[in-house]
């Protein structure tokens, strides 16, 4: 069996006795080469799952696996990009690359890193504290698919990009997953950037993995319907239902055939992880046995 890009068991985190769990009870498994969106509102436990995978925060409970082995043996492997892109201001762009080559001996990939910095026509002798928001963003992305990573683990890489450079910027994540078969995990609170890349979700809510898997079975699982107000719904399982007038609508897991007056329709991924959000009872589908790639 492949092993596993992420892997967590029970997985929780905790900040101080008193506190609140920032995450809790966390099970999933994410199988390799996949482009993966962790998504979920803020506040949700995004951040702080993709910190316990890098290793920069310790589980309070359970485990997190990472390329087959703990987060500080896999760390060579894995390139990280937090939302704050912690960078040494004081430095160039040219010599950012340099320390990139400096620490990563044996895998640094500088064709790669100067085409994502040349992308945004950046200055090479420009310092880092001078450059914006988002051509910060761009070094940040250089140095971490310059590492030519297995795993890649982006927070809100595009949070502050504009609509042209995210474009872009998408496209090298994706051709660097299929040149080189790279895992990519990226968190963000739009669904909507995330939608056309991602074929794996990781849906959080409330601290806790509400839904995981394949994007296509997980959408593929639920329907859409629009039916008279008082219509039942049993014995399909209802994520949501709302009625407006004499009309009611619903996304729902069908138990078996729908009855032919209903219109129904796919849910788009939006659809699937605000209705989800919105009702927290609401149990995510099992995985069949013999693709189980996670549990929420």
């Amino acid at each position: 069996m492949t092993v596993p890009a992420l892997e967590a068991e029970a997985l929780g985190k905790r900040f101080g006795r008193r506190a609140d769990w920032a995450l809790r009870d966390c099970s999933f498994r994410l199988p390799a080469g996949r482009v993966c969106a962790v998504a979920g509102p803020n506040g949700a436990g995004k951040s702080t799952l993709l910190a316990l995978a890098t290793g920069l925060l310790a589980p309070t409970e359970g485990t997190v696996r990472v390329l087959g082995t703990d987060p500080a043996t896999a760390r060579p492997r894995v390139g990280f990009v937090d939302q704050s892109k912690p960078l040494y201001p004081q430095l160039t762009v040219a010599e950012t690359l340099h320390m990139g080559a400096d620490l990563n001996p044996g895998r640094w990939d500088p064709d790669t890193a100067r085409r994502v910095v040349d992308g945004g026509d950046l200055d090479p002798g420009k310092r880092i504290r001078s450059l914006s928001g988002g051509q910060r963003t761009r070094v940040a992305l250089a140095l971490a698919l310059g590492k030519r990573p297995e795993l890649l683990l982006l927070d809100e890489p595009m949070a502050d990009l504009d609509p042209l450079a995210r474009h872009e910027l998408m496209g090298v994540l994706m051709s660097q997953a299929a040149a080189h078969g790279t895992t990519i995990v990226m968190s963000s609170h739009v669904v909507a950037e995330l939608e056309d890349s991602c074929d794996h979700l990781l849906l959080v809510g409330g601290g806790r993995v509400r839904l995981a898997g394949e994007i296509d079975d997980l959408l593929a699982a639920h329907s859409r319907v629009v039916a008279p107000a008082g219509t039942g719904l049993a014995p399909h399982e209802v994520v949501e239902s709302r009625t407006t007038g004499r009309q009611l609508s619903a996304l729902l897991r069908p138990a078996g055939p729908l009855p032919a007056d209903w219109r129904t329709g796919t849910p788009s991924l939006e659809e699937l992880v605000l209705s989800y959000l919105r009702n927290p009872a609401a149990t995510a589908p099992a995985a069949a046995p013999e693709t189980t790639e996670a549990a929420a």
